[in-house]
Protein backbone atom coordinates (compact mmCIF):
# COMPACT_ATOMS: atom_id res chain seq x y z
CA UNK A 1 0.00 0.00 0.00
CA UNK A 2 1.46 3.34 -1.01
CA UNK A 3 1.27 6.49 1.07
CA UNK A 4 -1.39 7.85 -1.27
CA UNK A 5 -3.89 5.35 0.10
CA UNK A 6 -3.32 6.21 3.76
CA UNK A 7 -6.07 8.90 3.78
CA UNK A 8 -8.50 6.46 2.12
CA UNK A 9 -7.76 3.76 4.68
CA UNK A 10 -8.16 6.27 7.49
CA UNK A 11 -11.65 7.26 6.31
CA UNK A 12 -12.74 3.63 5.99
CA UNK A 13 -11.55 2.78 9.49
CA UNK A 14 -12.83 5.98 11.10
CA UNK A 15 -16.31 5.47 9.67
CA UNK A 16 -16.65 2.17 11.54
CA UNK A 17 -16.64 4.08 14.81
CA UNK A 18 -20.32 4.94 14.46
CA UNK A 19 -21.10 1.30 13.68
CA UNK A 20 -19.14 0.17 16.73
CA UNK A 21 -21.00 2.64 18.93
CA UNK A 22 -24.32 1.28 17.70
CA UNK A 23 -23.28 -2.26 18.62
CA UNK A 24 -21.82 -1.38 22.01
CA UNK A 25 -24.13 1.20 23.55
CA UNK A 26 -27.07 -1.11 24.38
CA UNK A 27 -24.72 -3.10 26.63
CA UNK A 28 -22.61 -0.50 28.46
CA UNK A 29 -22.68 3.07 29.68
CA UNK A 30 -20.74 5.33 27.29
CA UNK A 31 -18.17 6.95 29.59
CA UNK A 32 -17.31 3.68 31.35
CA UNK A 33 -17.04 1.79 28.07
CA UNK A 34 -14.71 4.44 26.69
CA UNK A 35 -12.58 4.55 29.85
CA UNK A 36 -12.00 0.79 29.55
CA UNK A 37 -11.35 1.09 25.83
CA UNK A 38 -8.75 3.84 26.26
CA UNK A 39 -7.10 2.06 29.20
CA UNK A 40 -6.69 -1.13 27.16
CA UNK A 41 -5.39 0.72 24.11
CA UNK A 42 -3.00 2.76 26.24
CA UNK A 43 -1.69 -0.37 27.98
CA UNK A 44 -1.04 -2.06 24.63
CA UNK A 45 0.87 0.93 23.30
CA UNK A 46 2.84 1.34 26.53
CA UNK A 47 3.90 -2.30 26.41
CA UNK A 48 4.88 -1.91 22.76
CA UNK A 49 6.91 1.19 23.58
CA UNK A 50 8.74 -0.52 26.42
CA UNK A 51 9.51 -3.66 24.42
CA UNK A 52 10.76 -1.72 21.40
CA UNK A 53 12.72 0.81 23.43
CA UNK A 54 10.85 3.85 22.18
CA UNK A 55 11.87 7.32 23.33
CA UNK A 56 9.38 8.97 25.67
CA UNK A 57 8.63 12.67 25.23
CA UNK A 58 9.79 15.43 27.54
CA UNK A 59 7.59 16.62 30.41
CA UNK A 60 6.29 19.56 28.36
CA UNK A 61 5.51 17.38 25.35
CA UNK A 62 3.82 14.80 27.60
CA UNK A 63 1.55 17.45 29.11
CA UNK A 64 0.64 18.69 25.63
CA UNK A 65 -0.13 15.10 24.60
CA UNK A 66 -2.33 14.62 27.68
CA UNK A 67 -4.30 17.75 26.79
CA UNK A 68 -4.65 16.75 23.14
CA UNK A 69 -5.80 13.25 24.11
CA UNK A 70 -8.34 14.61 26.57
CA UNK A 71 -10.00 16.53 23.74
CA UNK A 72 -9.34 14.55 20.52
CA UNK A 73 -10.20 11.17 22.07
CA UNK A 74 -11.79 11.60 25.48
CA UNK A 75 -14.24 14.48 25.27
CA UNK A 76 -14.98 13.98 21.57
CA UNK A 77 -16.00 10.33 21.86
CA UNK A 78 -17.64 10.82 25.25
CA UNK A 79 -20.03 13.30 23.66
CA UNK A 80 -20.66 11.17 20.55
CA UNK A 81 -21.29 7.95 22.49
CA UNK A 82 -23.46 9.71 25.07
CA UNK A 83 -25.63 11.24 22.34
CA UNK A 84 -26.07 7.89 20.57
CA UNK A 85 -26.76 6.12 23.88
CA UNK A 86 -29.49 8.66 24.58
CA UNK A 87 -31.27 8.15 21.28
CA UNK A 88 -29.67 10.48 18.75
CA UNK A 89 -29.72 8.68 15.38
CA UNK A 90 -26.28 7.82 14.04
CA UNK A 91 -27.09 9.74 10.85
CA UNK A 92 -27.77 12.94 12.78
CA UNK A 93 -24.60 12.46 14.83
CA UNK A 94 -22.55 11.96 11.66
CA UNK A 95 -24.14 15.04 10.11
CA UNK A 96 -23.12 17.26 13.03
CA UNK A 97 -19.62 15.78 13.18
CA UNK A 98 -19.43 16.55 9.45
CA UNK A 99 -19.20 20.23 10.40
CA UNK A 100 -15.75 19.58 11.90
CA UNK A 101 -13.67 20.61 8.84
CA UNK A 102 -15.14 24.11 8.80
CA UNK A 103 -14.43 24.63 12.49
CA UNK A 104 -10.91 23.19 12.12
CA UNK A 105 -10.20 25.62 9.28
CA UNK A 106 -11.40 28.58 11.34
CA UNK A 107 -9.43 27.55 14.42
CA UNK A 108 -6.30 26.85 12.36
CA UNK A 109 -6.50 30.30 10.81
CA UNK A 110 -6.92 31.91 14.24
CA UNK A 111 -4.42 29.88 16.25
CA UNK A 112 -1.86 28.38 13.86
CA UNK A 113 -1.73 31.13 11.20
CA UNK A 114 -2.62 28.57 8.54
CA UNK A 115 -4.71 30.41 5.99
CA UNK A 116 -7.23 28.74 3.70
CA UNK A 117 -7.35 29.96 0.12
CA UNK A 118 -10.50 30.29 -1.99
CA UNK A 119 -10.14 26.71 -3.22
CA UNK A 120 -10.26 25.39 0.33
CA UNK A 121 -13.29 27.47 1.27
CA UNK A 122 -15.08 26.30 -1.88
CA UNK A 123 -14.22 22.69 -1.09
CA UNK A 124 -15.35 23.01 2.51
CA UNK A 125 -18.70 24.53 1.58
CA UNK A 126 -19.23 21.96 -1.18
CA UNK A 127 -18.35 19.20 1.26
CA UNK A 128 -20.92 20.45 3.76
CA UNK A 129 -23.53 20.49 0.99
CA UNK A 130 -22.63 16.91 0.11
CA UNK A 131 -22.92 15.83 3.75
CA UNK A 132 -26.40 17.36 3.93
CA UNK A 133 -27.42 15.56 0.74
CA UNK A 134 -26.25 12.21 2.14
CA UNK A 135 -27.86 12.51 5.55
CA UNK A 136 -30.90 14.69 4.97
CA UNK A 137 -33.23 11.70 4.31
CA UNK A 138 -32.21 10.31 7.71
CA UNK A 139 -33.49 13.41 9.44
CA UNK A 140 -37.03 12.28 8.63
CA UNK A 141 -36.46 9.49 11.17
CA UNK A 142 -36.67 11.98 14.01
CA UNK A 143 -37.27 10.50 17.44
CA UNK A 144 -37.27 11.56 21.05
CA UNK A 145 -33.49 11.26 20.98
CA UNK A 146 -33.26 14.40 18.85
CA UNK A 147 -33.34 17.08 21.53
CA UNK A 148 -31.33 20.01 22.81
CA UNK A 149 -29.17 17.82 25.06
CA UNK A 150 -28.07 15.25 22.45
CA UNK A 151 -27.59 17.85 19.70
CA UNK A 152 -25.58 20.05 22.06
CA UNK A 153 -23.43 17.05 23.01
CA UNK A 154 -22.70 16.40 19.33
CA UNK A 155 -21.70 20.01 18.73
CA UNK A 156 -19.47 19.85 21.81
CA UNK A 157 -17.86 16.76 20.26
CA UNK A 158 -17.09 18.75 17.10
CA UNK A 159 -15.58 21.56 19.16
CA UNK A 160 -13.50 19.09 21.19
CA UNK A 161 -11.91 17.25 18.26
CA UNK A 162 -11.36 20.47 16.30
CA UNK A 163 -9.72 22.19 19.25
CA UNK A 164 -7.62 19.13 20.09
CA UNK A 165 -6.47 18.78 16.49
CA UNK A 166 -5.35 22.40 16.34
CA UNK A 167 -3.69 22.10 19.77
CA UNK A 168 -1.61 19.15 18.60
CA UNK A 169 -0.56 20.98 15.46
CA UNK A 170 0.27 24.14 17.42
CA UNK A 171 2.36 22.34 20.04
CA UNK A 172 4.11 20.13 17.50
CA UNK A 173 2.95 16.79 18.89
CA UNK A 174 5.19 14.04 20.22
CA UNK A 175 8.15 12.95 18.08
CA UNK A 176 7.27 9.27 18.57
CA UNK A 177 3.77 8.23 17.58
CA UNK A 178 3.62 5.18 19.88
CA UNK A 179 4.59 6.90 23.12
CA UNK A 180 2.75 10.09 22.18
CA UNK A 181 -0.49 8.24 21.49
CA UNK A 182 -0.12 6.17 24.68
CA UNK A 183 0.06 9.40 26.67
CA UNK A 184 -2.92 10.80 24.79
CA UNK A 185 -4.95 7.75 25.82
CA UNK A 186 -3.94 8.37 29.42
CA UNK A 187 -5.54 11.82 29.11
CA UNK A 188 -8.62 10.31 27.48
CA UNK A 189 -8.91 7.64 30.18
CA UNK A 190 -8.72 10.31 32.87
CA UNK A 191 -11.51 12.38 31.28
CA UNK A 192 -13.89 9.50 30.58
CA UNK A 193 -13.14 7.81 33.90
CA UNK A 194 -13.97 10.96 35.85
CA UNK A 195 -17.15 11.48 33.82
CA UNK A 196 -18.20 7.90 34.54
CA UNK A 197 -17.58 8.25 38.28
CA UNK A 198 -19.56 11.48 38.33
CA UNK A 199 -22.56 10.50 36.20
CA UNK A 200 -22.75 6.71 35.76
CA UNK A 201 -23.08 3.42 37.62
CA UNK A 202 -20.36 1.67 35.53
CA UNK A 203 -22.76 -0.67 33.73
CA UNK A 204 -20.88 -3.16 31.53
CA UNK A 205 -22.78 -6.23 30.31
CA UNK A 206 -20.20 -8.86 29.37
CA UNK A 207 -21.81 -10.04 26.13
CA UNK A 208 -20.08 -11.35 22.98
CA UNK A 209 -21.45 -8.40 21.03
CA UNK A 210 -19.99 -5.92 23.48
CA UNK A 211 -16.58 -7.57 23.57
CA UNK A 212 -16.49 -7.74 19.78
CA UNK A 213 -17.24 -4.02 19.63
CA UNK A 214 -14.56 -3.40 22.26
CA UNK A 215 -11.93 -5.42 20.38
CA UNK A 216 -12.76 -3.71 17.10
CA UNK A 217 -12.75 -0.21 18.55
CA UNK A 218 -9.51 -0.78 20.45
CA UNK A 219 -7.45 -2.49 17.75
CA UNK A 220 -8.88 -0.99 14.58
CA UNK A 221 -9.95 2.47 15.76
CA UNK A 222 -7.94 3.39 18.85
CA UNK A 223 -4.70 2.00 17.45
CA UNK A 224 -4.93 1.59 13.67
CA UNK A 225 -7.01 4.60 12.67
CA UNK A 226 -5.56 6.91 15.32
CA UNK A 227 -2.00 6.22 14.15
CA UNK A 228 -3.08 7.22 10.66
CA UNK A 229 -4.74 10.37 12.01
CA UNK A 230 -1.61 11.34 13.94
CA UNK A 231 0.44 10.94 10.77
CA UNK A 232 -1.99 13.07 8.80
CA UNK A 233 -2.04 15.80 11.45
CA UNK A 234 1.73 15.87 11.84
CA UNK A 235 2.68 15.83 8.18
CA UNK A 236 -0.34 17.33 6.43
CA UNK A 237 -2.08 20.67 6.13
CA UNK A 238 -4.71 21.23 8.82
CA UNK A 239 -7.32 22.18 6.24
CA UNK A 240 -6.74 19.05 4.17
CA UNK A 241 -6.77 16.75 7.18
CA UNK A 242 -10.06 18.30 8.24
CA UNK A 243 -11.51 17.84 4.77
CA UNK A 244 -11.11 14.06 5.11
CA UNK A 245 -13.83 14.03 7.75
CA UNK A 246 -16.36 15.03 5.10
CA UNK A 247 -16.01 11.51 3.69
CA UNK A 248 -16.96 9.83 6.97
CA UNK A 249 -20.75 10.38 6.89
CA UNK A 250 -21.00 9.06 3.33
CA UNK A 251 -18.92 5.99 4.11
CA UNK A 252 -20.92 5.42 7.30
CA UNK A 253 -24.15 5.56 5.26
CA UNK A 254 -22.78 2.89 2.90
CA UNK A 255 -21.78 0.68 5.83
CA UNK A 256 -25.21 1.07 7.41
CA UNK A 257 -26.78 0.10 4.09
CA UNK A 258 -24.62 -3.02 3.88
CA UNK A 259 -24.93 -4.08 7.54
CA UNK A 260 -28.40 -2.91 8.54
CA UNK A 261 -30.28 -2.73 5.24
CA UNK A 262 -30.76 1.03 5.29
CA UNK A 263 -31.82 2.40 1.91
CA UNK A 264 -29.79 4.89 -0.13
CA UNK A 265 -31.66 7.38 -2.31
CA UNK A 266 -30.39 8.98 -5.50
CA UNK A 267 -29.88 12.25 -3.64
CA UNK A 268 -27.67 10.46 -1.12
CA UNK A 269 -25.59 8.85 -3.87
CA UNK A 270 -25.25 12.26 -5.55
CA UNK A 271 -24.17 13.70 -2.22
CA UNK A 272 -21.39 11.13 -1.93
CA UNK A 273 -20.08 12.22 -5.33
CA UNK A 274 -20.15 15.85 -4.20
CA UNK A 275 -18.27 14.93 -1.02
CA UNK A 276 -15.60 13.03 -2.96
CA UNK A 277 -15.19 15.99 -5.34
CA UNK A 278 -14.85 18.39 -2.41
CA UNK A 279 -12.08 16.33 -0.83
CA UNK A 280 -10.34 16.08 -4.21
CA UNK A 281 -10.39 19.87 -4.51
CA UNK A 282 -9.19 20.43 -0.93
CA UNK A 283 -6.31 17.98 -1.38
CA UNK A 284 -5.03 19.86 -4.44
CA UNK A 285 -5.21 16.99 -6.90
CA UNK A 286 -2.89 18.72 -9.35
CA UNK A 287 -0.16 18.86 -6.72
CA UNK A 288 -0.53 15.41 -5.22
CA UNK A 289 2.84 14.15 -6.38
CA UNK A 290 4.68 16.97 -4.59
CA UNK A 291 2.37 17.61 -1.64
CA UNK A 292 3.56 16.62 1.82
CA UNK A 293 -0.01 15.58 2.61
CA UNK A 294 0.71 12.32 0.84
CA UNK A 295 4.44 12.10 1.58
CA UNK A 296 4.87 10.84 5.12
CA UNK A 297 8.31 11.04 6.64
CA UNK A 298 7.96 8.40 9.35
Amino acid sequence: MTNRFIPILFVLLWATGFIGAKYAMPHAEPFWFLAIRFAIAGAILTALALVSGRKWPSATAAINALIAGAFVHGLYLACVFWAIRNGLPAGMSALIVGLQPILTTILAALLVSEQADNRHWLALLAGLAGVLMVLWPKLALASEGINAATISASFLAVLAISGGTVWQKRTGGASDLVTGTAIQYAGATLVTGLLSLMFETQQFDSTPQLWFAMAWLVLVLSIGAIFLLMLLIRDGSMNRVGALFYLVPAVTALMAWALFGETLSLSQLAGMIVVAAAVWIAAGQRQISNDSYFNFRS
